[in-house]
């Protein structure tokens, strides 16, 4: 992630798809890594929050977060949704690289269920090469490896230039031991990984609740 799309229209679905799926499983931490990297000078991160349908204080959220541009905001999430869980920032004085990766995501707690968001640039390692823009899947099964078994890893990817349906396909073949769920907007995928299989029927139920109200479709 950037600086620079904080409060923009994947901001949007991002908060307020998390802000509901964290209340759908009842889990006490939202845990976010926000994979930073630095701004650029390109016009990424410009779309308006409202571009996607978001509740009022969600994109009230999203406006506080473009016009003060401070990450810290971000943990103010459930309040302003009046949601019962709480959001840690993990490592977010942390820039990602590819020589820091098990540094950035070690550290993390096994007695709580959670809900971990990652927030790569871009999305999963493609099939050929990565930088700092993606995250790997060994950085998933070291994640996986430290978190309780009905923990739920979120990871957003960005179109890439193939069907959302095919994308995940080879995503989850890759996962290999891992089972995963997808809900998509737009140009933007969260793909939902767990160790546990009833954990992300739990997901996917949630997902499909979600798409009730929302412009979004899911791949079970």
């Amino acid at each position: 992630m950037k600086k620079q799309y904080l409060g923009d229209s994947k901001d949007s679905f991002k908060w307020d798809y998390h802000d509901f799926l964290a209340e759908e499983l009842n889990y006490p931490v939202l845990n976010i890594m926000l994979m930073m990297t630095p701004d650029d000078q390109s016009n990424d991160g410009k779309t308006h929050p409202t571009l996607f349908p978001a509740r009022k204080e969600i994109l009230d959220f999203c406006d506080d977060l473009r016009n003060e541009g401070k990450i810290v905001l971000i943990s103010s999430l459930p309040e302003r949704t009046n949601s019962n869980y709480t959001v840690n920032l993990h490592n977010n004085d942390m820039q990602i690289t590819n020589t820091n990766r098990k540094t950035y995501f070690s550290g993390l707690s096994h007695k709580e269920d959670q809900l971990l968001l990652l927030d790569p640039d871009n999305g999963f390692e493609p099939e050929k090469s990565f930088n700092e823009k993606h995250v790997l899947y060994s950085d998933l099964s070291y994640i996986l490896e430290q978190v309780s078994e009905s923990s739920v890893v979120s990871v957003f990817q960005h179109f890439r230039r193939k069907a959302f349906t095919k994308d995940f396909a080879r995503i989850k073949e890759r996962l290999t031991k891992y089972h995963a769920t997808a809900i998509y907007w737009h140009s933007l995928m969260f793909v939902a990984i767990s160790k546990s299989e009833c954990t992300i029927k739990r997901v996917s139920d949630a997902n499909e609740k979600y798409s009730k109200d929302n412009p979004v479709k899911v791949i079970a």
